[in-house]
C-alpha cells in the first residue's frame, strides 16, 4: 500500500476516535443555581395566634329581677356610667279567683279589725278621762279633809292602768291600719303591674359594646351576664407555643405579625409560666406556653429579610385600626438575629457524609454545598451558625455573591460539568 494511502487511513481512525470521544463524553448536567447574599439574618418561630383586648369587663345582673329588652348591638360606643340596661322588680305569679276572692275577704277582715280597735281606743279614751275626774275629785275631798290617803292613792293608781289601756288600745289600732294596708297591698299587685323603671345597670370603662350575652327581655338571677364591654383598640396578641419553642423566647423580642397581608410588628411582653396540655390536629398531646404580645406602630421591621415588605404601607395602618377581638393573625417571634450575615438558601445545604455514605460526626453546623466554578461543581464544606426556613446563615466556607447549586440531585459529584438553566 502507498505511503498516501497509510495518511489517510491514519487521519480517518483519528477523526474517529475524536467522534467516538466527542459523542460519549459526559455532557454538562443542567442545575439550578442561588446567589449568596450578605445580608440581615433572622431565626424565627412561625406560628398563628389571635388578637384580644387587653381588659374586658363583663356586666352582670345587680340583683335579681326582671330585664328589659337590651337595645344595644355589638359595635356601639358607650361611657362610663351610662345606662346599659335596666332590671325591674319580678311581678308576683298570677293568682286564681279563690285566691283572689281570700285576698279580697282578708281586706273586709281588716277594715274590720279596723273599726274594733278605733272602738276600743275610744272606749280606753273614755275610761282614762274617768279616772282622771275621779282622781281629781279624790285629792280635793282629800284636801278638806273628807277622803283618807288610801283612797286618793287608789285613785291615781286607776287612772295609771286606764292611761296604760289607752296607749294599748292606740297601738291595736295602728296595727290594725298597717294589716289593712297590707291586705289591700297584695290585692293591688295582682290587678296593677309594677310601672316602675327599675333598677339601671351602668357600664364601668368607656369602650365599645363586644358582645350582648343576653338581650331579651326576660327574668334573671343574681349575677347573670349581660354584656361584655372593652376598647376595641387596646389590642395584645396571645399566641400558644410549645414549651421547647417557649423556652428560645425572651421577654422583649421583636415579633413579625401578617394580618390580612399587611406587616406590622410587636414586642412580647410575657411568657406565662405554666404551662397546659393541648392535643394537635394528628391526635398528640403538647405542652404549650402562652405568649403575650403588644403590638407597635404598623410598620414593617427596618431589618426584614430581603422578601419581606421594608416599609410601612397605608394599608397596614388601616389593617392594624380595622383588628378587633379574637382575630387570627401569623406570627414570626425571632429569637436569633443577625444585622450582617452570609445567606445561602436552605434548598443548597445536604448532610456531610464520609466514605461509606453516613453523616459525618461533627454536630449540627457540618453541612456541604456545592459552589459553581469554572463550569463545573465542586463540593464545599461549610458550618452553619443557624437555619430559618428560607435561608441558613454560614459562619465559614461560603462568600457572599457566589453561586450555588439548590436541589442537588444524586447524580451530581464533585468537578461534573454543569450548565445553569436557571438561577436567582
Amino acid at each position: 500500500m502507498k505511503r498516501r494511502s497509510w495518511l489517510y487511513l491514519i487521519a480517518a481512525g483519528v477523526l474517529l476516535a475524536g467522534a467516538f470521544t466527542w459523542a460519549f463524553r459526559p455532557r454538562p448536567l443542567p442545575v439550578e443555581v442561588a446567589a449568596v447574599l450578605q445580608a440581615p439574618f433572622e431565626q424565627t418561630i412561625d406560628e398563628d395566634g389571635r388578637t384580644r383586648v387587653r381588659n374586658r369587663y363583663v356586666i352582670a345582673a345587680p340583683l335579681s329581677g326582671r330585664l328589659a329588652r337590651i337595645t344595644l348591638d355589638p359595635g356601639d360606643p358607650i361611657a362610663a356610667g351610662a345606662t346599659v340596661a335596666r332590671i325591674a322588680p319580678t311581678p308576683p305569679a298570677l293568682l286564681d279567683a279563690r285566691t283572689l276572692r281570700e285576698l279580697q275577704e282578708r281586706v273586709g277582715a281588716a277594715q274590720a279589725q279596723l273599726a274594733q280597735a278605733g272602738a276600743e281606743q275610744a272606749r280606753a279614751d273614755a275610761a282614762h278621762a274617768q279616772a282622771l275626774t275621779d282622781l281629781a275629785r279624790q285629792r280635793k275631798l282629800e284636801g278638806e279633809g273628807f277622803l283618807s290617803a288610801a283612797a286618793r292613792d287608789q285613785a291615781e293608781l286607776t287612772a295609771r292602768v286606764q292611761l296604760r289601756a289607752l296607749e294599748a288600745a292606740g297601738a291595736g289600732r295602728d296595727a290594725a291600719v298597717h294589716a289593712l294596708a297590707q291586705a289591700r297591698a297584695a290585692v293591688a299587685s295582682t290587678r296593677n303591674g309594677n310601672a316602675s323603671q327599675g333598677l339601671p345597670v351602668i357600664s364601668p370603662v368607656n369602650g365599645q359594646v363586644l358582645r350582648v350575652l343576653q338581650r331579651s327581655e326576660a327574668p334573671v338571677t343574681l349575677g347573670t351576664p349581660l354584656l361584655e364591654v372593652a376598647d376595641p383598640q387596646d389590642l395584645e396578641i396571645v399566641v400558644d407555643l410549645l414549651s421547647t419553642d417557649a423556652a428560645r423566647v425572651a421577654a422583649g423580642a421583636r415579633v413579625h405579625v401578617d394580618a390580612a397581608g399587611a406587616p406590622l410588628t410587636g414586642r412580647v411582653r410575657r411568657i406565662e409560666p405554666a404551662a397546659f396540655t393541648k392535643v394537635s390536629a394528628l391526635g398528640v398531646e403538647e405542652q404549650r406556653v402562652n405568649v403575650l404580645i403588644d403590638l407597635d406602630a404598623a410598620a414593617a421591621p427596618p431589618n426584614a429579610l430581603p422578601n419581606a415588605a421594608a416599609t410601612a404601607t397605608p394599608h397596614a395602618a388601616s389593617t392594624a385600626a380595622r383588628l378587633g377581638d379574637g382575630f387570627r393573625v401569623d406570627l414570626r417571634v425571632v429569637v436569633l438575629a443577625q444585622s450582617d450575615a452570609v445567606q445561602a438558601p436552605l434548598a443548597a445545604l445536604f448532610r456531610a457524609s464520609d466514605d461509606s455514605g453516613q453523616a459525618a460526626a461533627g454536630g449540627d453546623d457540618r453541612w456541604v454545598v456545592f459552589v459553581v466554578e469554572d463550569g463545573r461543581a465542586v463540593r464545599r464544606p461549610i458550618r452553619v451558625a443557624a437555619r430559618n426556613t428560607q435561608a441558613a446563615w454560614v459562619r465559614e466556607g461560603l462568600r457572599a455573591g457566589e453561586q450555588v447549586i439548590v436541589y442537588p440531585s444524586d447524580i451530581l459529584q464533585h468537578g461534573r460539568r454543569v450548565s445553569v438553566v436557571r438561577g436567582r
